[in-house]
């Protein structure tokens, strides 16, 4: 081990690099780790953009923000569940 860690006349060799390297590594790891699984966990889990910009997603949307009410709501999901279907439980296809 003598060898590896000196190099010539008594001075640290190439080896020494090696520690250092493997250490960002591991912390750079650990903090991409973090930011995919932590910090996002704030905003929810990413959803494909389809079902997002879905014309019955969109209903929902706004039946739950109160733009809507339950009659309209249902009147128009009879409509789009006509022209589209439901992907979700119980829904008709």
């Amino acid at each position: 081990m003598q060898t590896l860690a000196h190099f010539g006349d008594g001075g640290p060799g190439p080896w020494i690099l090696f520690f250092p390297v493997i250490w960002a590594l591991v912390i750079g790891g650990g903090i991409a780790l973090l930011r995919r699984t932590v910090w996002r966990g704030r905003r929810g889990p990413r959803r494909p953009a389809a079902e997002d910009n879905s014309p019955i997603t969109v209903l929902g949307h706004r039946f739950a923000s109160g733009e809507i009410d339950e009659d309209e709501y249902w009147r128009r999901l009879s409509v789009l569940d006509e022209q589209f279907g439901r992907t979700g439980k119980g829904g008709a296809a």
